[in-house]
């Protein structure tokens, strides 16, 4: 059976590649970022449109199986807080017209766990009539990846179905992501920072120590030394990470490229879905899917 998903809000399309690899295929895929839409037809393929999905119609698109929401999570994440942005936004209302109109087998929504801060949001999520959904949260990265990335997953379903959490597996250990030869350049705000000229001491990991690395950020590329791993080779011994280590990070094959300039590729990586979430949540799709078949 070839289970298909329409993704929305894709990015680069790290969510995708984890959908893929558990046997979802991708009917089509929704962006507004130029770049993301870019690197994503490098990787992935032409079936992603530029576009802004607020003013896209729903029937107008091919049906699928499942629908897939990856919308920004900048205005529900509490970092947010810091700069008194924490809002929220009316993205997950197009998320929720999609919904009602299409009504697919199930549906997939990834945030940060900040989003149930918001209730009208979670209602909206959580409240589908006709739909089982569950909640799971935090889906903790870490689980499979040398990153500190928690995020809250929402999966509704037309029947009733237990998915299965993700099982404990061998995380990467950062050191197995580190280059031999890292393409990085050290900007003075580095140095600036470790002399404590900032107000935030940066966030240096240690593999020799079994550290991990804190989350990955999109804007990483704007100021590269709030999260510094160590190498002796360096300066004061430390070093920021390499677009292929940010990748890495987020669980993306060596094999996946970045047509873009470096500071795009941070961007894209810092907003995408580690790969191994999404292949977890394609997992369960799959067996939820074979389940009906059955019946």
């Amino acid at each position: 059976m070839n289970i298909t998903v329409n993704s929305y809000f894709c990015g680069a399309g790290l969510m995708d590649s984890g959908l893929i690899k558990s046997g979802i295929t991708i009917n089509q895929a929704f962006e507004l970022d130029k770049d993301a839409c870019k690197t994503y037809r490098a990787n992935i393929g032409n079936h992603v449109k530029e576009c802004d999905l607020t003013s896209e119609l729903v029937l107008e698109q091919d049906s699928c199986h499942g629908m897939v929401f990856t919308y920004p999570c900048t205005k529900y994440s509490t970092a947010a807080n810091l700069n008194g942005t924490r809002t929220g936004d009316e993205l997950f209302l197009h998320a929720l017209r999609h919904l009602a109109i299409a009504r697919p087998e199930f549906y997939v929504v990834e945030n940060v766990p900040g989003m149930k801060a918001f209730p009208v949001v979670i209602e909206a999520m959580t409240k589908m009539p006709d739909y089982y959904v569950q909640v799971f949260c935090p889906i903790k990265s870490e689980m499979w990846l040398p990153q500190r990335r928690d995020r809250l997953i929402i999966i509704g379903t037309k029947r009733h179905f237990s998915i299965r959490p993700p099982e404990n597996t061998r995380p990467i250990k950062l050191s197995e992501i580190l280059e031999d030869e890292p393409q990085v350049s050290i900007t003075q705000s580095v140095y600036a920072r470790l002399s404590g000229k900032y107000r935030d001491k940066p966030i240096i990991s240690n593999p020799d120590n079994g550290d991990i690395a804190p989350t990955c950020v999109a804007h990483y590329a704007k100021d590269k030394s709030t999260r510094l791993v160590v190498d002796k080779h360096y300066p004061h011994g430390v070093r920021p990470y390499s677009v292929r280590e940010y990748a890495r990070l987020q669980g993306v094959d060596d094999n996946f490229t970045f047509p873009v300039s470096d500071n795009s590729a941070y961007k894209q990586i810092g907003n995408g879905v580690s790969v191994p979430v999404a292949k977890w949540v394609g997992s369960e799709m799959i067996r939820y899917m074979k389940q009906l078949t059955i019946i």
